[in-house]
């Protein structure tokens, strides 16, 4: 058989579009569809019994006052049994980034500067961090602790804690100030922060600071990565779930002065070119105040661990190397984990969120691969039919187009990933929100807009959030993207040549 002619191919292409969405909008209106000759059948009988005949039909019913009554007893029960049992409302009225001053900006020439005075025993080991930041997808404006300025380095317990509190105090009362809520009105309190974890905890310096009450439930998340930030949404969702009419407050940051490696290990150097100094607060509540007020309601948060996988485990941890450094360890399987991980969670979330044209064929190929045993590829459902907005953590430029291939985005769905990490770098739990404020600073959320956050972490977990918008939201008129957004979207070559 020929060869099909070249020509032939965008024909094709443009063919198999259109039946698609052909196939998509019958799956996914197949209910109306079907409800208009329905409808019309019974409009064309009734037209045809003419008006007397319907009278006397309706007459030919006997409804007695208890019949009445009896149905609306039921309608009532019935009305009240699902209001009650329905799950409340979760709301988020609005959340601030912490924006670090100039003074703590590092340069790719200030950065390799103090490399080579630090590791000056080491070329090697300069040289591998200088080709990572060339391909990292950071900019010139990412910052550093001050402590991390100092050479070397001051990562001692004081400067630690002076980046917390310089972090989390900003990112609240920002927050504070954006929605009028006051110390006393916060019922829960949830503190994210991965590797730092002191006594007093963090929780307890945010207790403390502003005085919350003193019946305030409040827990402090460790060693859980990344992916932090949704878990405590997940753990805020389900405490308001238990309390009515209560607000939640959520900071989300990694402190990044007392995990600066100083040792020769490449795989743990990876993290000093990627993490940056970054944090938010975001406000939830379920009160009925906020139905229109809020920005965004929460609608699914779904969260996967790679239990049971000793690959999973190591890929992402903290350790000692030889000379008794402590730093991050970033394993080379961590993109083949984070791709299974992301893989069990699209399975979970997939039939929750997806239109039923996507549900269809997701089974089809289900059902082909595991009871047929077809060697087919697993279909990954098209979830640009369900989402407006993605925000992909963006733990560095490989994660980011992994996720962008494997879930067929264009490069505008991935544009807030990409523009956070090149401003702000890998702020870990926070970056999500880092990417959100990039997408309401470009005046890109509307009303009814639906937004899909995915973090990945070590253990390994990639959690995910879905955020439906309550209210087209206005341009920001501060915040961390504000003097800057008007330069994005920039150009991010593949290298950048020191």
């Amino acid at each position: 058989m020929p060869p099909r002619s070249p020509e032939l191919l965008p024909n094709s292409v443009t063919r198999l579009k259109y039946v698609k969405l052909v196939y998509q909008y019958l799956v996914n209106n197949i209910f109306p569809l079907l409800l208009i000759p329905i409808m019309s059948t019974i409009i064309v009988h009734l037209f045809n019994l003419g008006p007397d005949k319907i009278i006397q039909t309706w007459d030919s019913l006997h409804f007695n006052l208890i019949q009445l009554l009896s149905s609306f007893f039921i309608l009532i029960f019935i009305s009240t049994i699902y209001y009650m049992s329905k799950p409340r409302s979760i709301y988020l009225v609005d959340y601030a980034c912490y924006k670090p001053p100039t003074t703590c900006r590092v340069p790719f020439a200030a950065f390799m500067e103090h490399s080579r005075l630090i590791l000056k025993d080491s070329p090697k080991s300069v040289d591998f961090q200088m080709r990572i930041l060339e391909r990292s997808g950071l900019g010139e404006e990412t910052c550093l602790p001050p402590a991390i300025h100092y050479i070397p380095p001051k990562p001692t317990m004081e400067n630690s804690r002076g980046e917390a509190q310089e972090v989390i105090f900003s990112a609240i009362d920002s927050l504070m100030k954006k929605t009028g809520v006051k110390a006393k009105e916060i019922d829960v309190l949830i503190v994210n922060c991965s590797l730092f974890s002191p006594t007093p905890s963090l929780s307890a310096m945010v207790v403390n600071k502003y005085k919350l009450r003193s019946n305030v439930k409040s827990f402090n998340l460790s060693g859980m990565g990344c992916s932090a930030g949704l878990i405590a949404v997940d753990l805020a969702r389900d405490l308001l779930q238990l309390y009515p009419n209560s607000n939640a407050l959520i900071v989300s940051t990694e402190i990044i002065t007392p995990n600066y490696y100083q040792g020769k290990e490449r795989a743990m150097l990876l993290p000093n070119c990627l993490f940056r100094m970054g944090g938010a607060a975001v406000l939830l509540s379920n009160k009925r105040r906020y139905r229109t007020q809020a920005k965004y309601r929460l609608v699914r948060v779904v969260r996967t661990h790679m239990g049971g996988n000793d690959k999973a485990y190591k890929c992402v941890f903290e350790e000692e190397d030889e000379q008794g450094k402590v730093g991050i360890r970033l394993d080379k399987d961590l993109m083949m984990i984070a791709a299974e991980s992301l893989k069990s969670n699209i399975t979970t979330l997939g039939p929750l969120v997806l239109p039923a044209s996507e549900q269809l064929l997701f089974l089809f190929s289900l059902i082909g691969r595991k009871i047929f045993n077809l060697k087919w590829k697993p279909y990954i459902p098209d979830f640009k039919q369900a989402f407006e907005h993605f925000c992909i953590h963006a733990g560095g430029r490989a994660v980011i187009d992994e996720l962008q291939k494997s879930l067929q985005l264009s490069a505008e769905h991935v544009e807030a990933s990409r523009m956070a990490l090149h401003r702000f770098g890998n702020t870990s739990s926070s970056s999500l929100w880092y990417e959100l404020s990039y997408i309401e600073s470009k005046g890109r959320m509307k009303k009814g807009n639906r937004v899909w956050q995915i973090a990945f972490g070590s253990g390994f977990k990639c959690n995910s959030a879905v955020w439906k918008c309550n209210r087209t939201v206005k341009v920001p008129t501060d915040g961390a993207w504000y003097d800057c957004i008007d330069r994005y979207p920039v150009h991010i070559p593949d290298v950048v040549k020191l």
